[in-house]
């Protein structure tokens, strides 16, 4: 199994930390433009522009691929989601000079709107009825309305902070985006593509998970059921030549803080907290 990954830029390094954190090591160096093998030998790793995964997983090259959804999107490519990564966060929108009369979607009518995301621009456009003259652009799309080449742009945004700078405001929404697991329909059963699939959720799942180990006197081990706010029901192993139990359990990383001092009032010792890499539900 081919997987094609971004080869750089913000999100290689996230998506390499996601395949090294589900046991797929990159034997042969992350860093490598074109392939790499890893830990498993049937599966390695095809190195891509992001714009040019969907393609690459659309043609064959690769079995599984992993991008952000507005890439899928203005490639066109007819491909399955399997699972949202949940990084790479970003939004399309459609923006114009804080300072002009456009202020709505339907002002655009006639008009120039510039994008590196001619498909998408096209689709959100052909959606609303609104006819208007798409300007594909290769960068520095938010000066484009400064310079008189467009009315409006359409183009990414994480914070905003770059649109409010060049005094851009957003009038509408395009696109959520983040980097997800995509495959071709017909490989969307194969055995290691699923097995791709539940290592890459296993991940995910331990993400902001902690796990609390504990002892805790028999007598009060229902006090302690009572605060512990885990997945499920603890568990609870006895303590050889003693009177105490073991409890482990695992909770979200933001309830550990409030959770010690719980355990710690109702007579649990020597607790120890712990971070997950993965966990399979």
């Amino acid at each position: 199994m081919r997987i094609a990954v971004p080869n750089k830029g913000r999100l290689h390094e996230p998506t390499v930390e996601l395949l090294e954190r589900a046991g797929l090591h990159i034997e042969n160096g992350a860093d490598r433009k074109l392939y790499a093998d890893t830990v498993d030998p049937e599966v390695s790793i095809l190195f891509a522009r992001a714009a040019d995964i969907p393609e690459y997983v659309d043609d064959g090259a690769a079995e599984v691929g992993i991008t952000g959804l507005d890439q899928v999107h203005e490639s066109d490519s007819d491909l399955s989601e399997l699972l949202d990564l949940e990084f790479g966060t970003c939004r399309l929108v459609l923006a114009a000079p804080e300072d002009g009369e456009i202020t709505e979607a339907a002002h655009l009518a006639g008009k120039k709107v510039a994008t590196e995301f001619p498909q998408i621009t096209e689709q959100y456009f052909r959606a609303h009825s609104i006819d208007t003259e798409i300007v594909e652009v290769t960068g520095a799309t938010e000066l484009t309305p400064h310079v008189e080449m467009a009315d409006a742009i359409v183009d990414i945004t994480s914070t905003g902070t770059t649109l409010a700078v060049n005094r851009l405001r957003v009038i509408d929404h395009v696109l959520s985006s983040s980097v997800r697991l995509f495959a071709r329909a017909d490989t969307v059963n194969n055995k290691k593509v699923e097995q791709l699939v539940t290592a890459l959720e296993s991940v995910l799942a331990a993400n902001d998970k902690r796990y609390l180990m504990m002892n805790v006197e028999q007598q009060k081990l229902e006090d302690v059921r009572a605060v512990i706010p885990g997945l499920g029901g603890p568990t609870v192993m006895d303590v050889a030549g003693s009177d105490q139990v073991a409890v482990h359990v695992v909770v979200d990383q933001q309830q550990v803080f409030e959770v010690i001092n719980d355990l710690k009032s109702v007579g649990a010792s020597g607790i120890l907290v712990t971070e997950i890499e993965r966990l399979v539900e």
